[in-house]
């Protein structure tokens, strides 16, 4: 195939868009589970996020599904199929969790990855942050007059 050929859609075009964000990037599966090792043990042990991982019954079962997660979000590999939204529902969660665990998981990547892969990995941090923020915490609006 030339490079000027689109990939079609398959196993291959996921595999050329993991080889690529892999190759921009500096980041890959080893270097990934490395780091959610850190960055989640330090979670665990984080006053305020802590108890929200007290209740994880096997936590090398949720190690690895949370690397099929970045590994999905990260590298393109569309290794997780499950709902992260329906994941987190039973939690009590506030913003002050989503602001504390952003700036916990930036300052591990950071520490971790090199600047592409820090960038990288932290720019899909604060979408997904973001996102199950808005989906789990009720938008309080002011009543009407």
């Amino acid at each position: 195939m030339q490079p000027s050929e689109p990939i079609p859609e398959g196993p291959e075009r996921r595999a050329a868009l993991t080889a690529e964000v892999m190759a921009r990037t500096g980041l890959n599966p080893a270097l990934i589970e490395a780091f959610l090792r850190e960055f989640y043990g330090a979670a665990r042990h984080d006053a305020l996020l802590g108890p929200a991982f007290a209740a994880v019954p096997d936590w090398e079962a949720h190690i690895a599904t949370i690397l099929r997660f970045w590994s999905s979000v990260a590298l393109m590999t569309g290794n997780y199929h499950g709902q992260p939204m329906q994941a987190h529902r039973h939690l009590a969660l506030t913003p002050a969790h989503f602001t504390r665990w952003l700036a916990l998981f930036t300052e591990t990547a950071r520490a971790h990855f090199t600047a592409a892969g820090a960038a990288h990995m932290t720019e899909r941090a604060q979408r997904i942050a973001r996102s199950l923020e808005m989906g789990l915490i009720p938008l309080t609006l002011p009543a009407r007059a």
